[in-house]
């Protein structure tokens, strides 16, 4: 799909990076019994990536995108959305602590059970969620923003 807006191409621009990260976790880590030091920078990477997820992508939406879309009359969508964020936003409280207590030295995961466990919720939920988003919100942005929006929005994210 190929949006107009530069906010929705933002957007689904870190959509794909992020999806292309969950995919890589998901595939590493669905099947293992234990944590692999070799790991490390996978979930060092999934660290950050939640981080920008988690507090700016979602923070800009909510603040930025969804208010407007209610006013628009679509408070539906923005409602959901949020309420996803919220519900993604515990998984993440729960994972942080965990990715922040990696040992790659010795190849210990304090939890490895739980680390792995909410890894991979937190890929199903987000995977869910970026689907909604692409499908729904994306599009509905490109309809919403006129042009001098759009730029000031996507000046507004890209200095956040």
């Amino acid at each position: 799909m190929e949006f107009r807006s530069q906010v929705s191409q933002a957007l689904d621009r870190e959509h794909k990076e992020h999806l292309a990260l969950l995919g890589e976790l998901e595939r590493t880590i669905a099947s293992a019994r234990r944590y692999e030091p070799a790991w490390h920078r996978l979930f060092m990477s999934l660290s950050r990536s939640l981080e920008h997820e988690v507090l700016g992508h979602f923070e800009f939406e909510e603040t930025s995108l969804f208010p407007r879309l209610a006013d628009a009359g679509d408070a539906g969508i923005a409602q959901l959305l949020t309420e996803e964020h919220d519900a993604i936003r515990e998984v993440a409280d729960e994972l942080r602590p965990l990715l922040a207590a990696l040992a790659p030295a010795d190849g210990a995961a304090q939890d490895w059970d739980a680390l792995r466990r909410l890894a991979l919720e937190y890929c199903d939920r987000q995977l869910a969620h970026i689907q909604k988003e692409t499908m729904a919100l994306l599009p509905m942005v490109d309809d919403l923003l006129d042009d001098q929006t759009d730029a000031q929005l996507a000046l507004h994210y890209a200095s956040s």
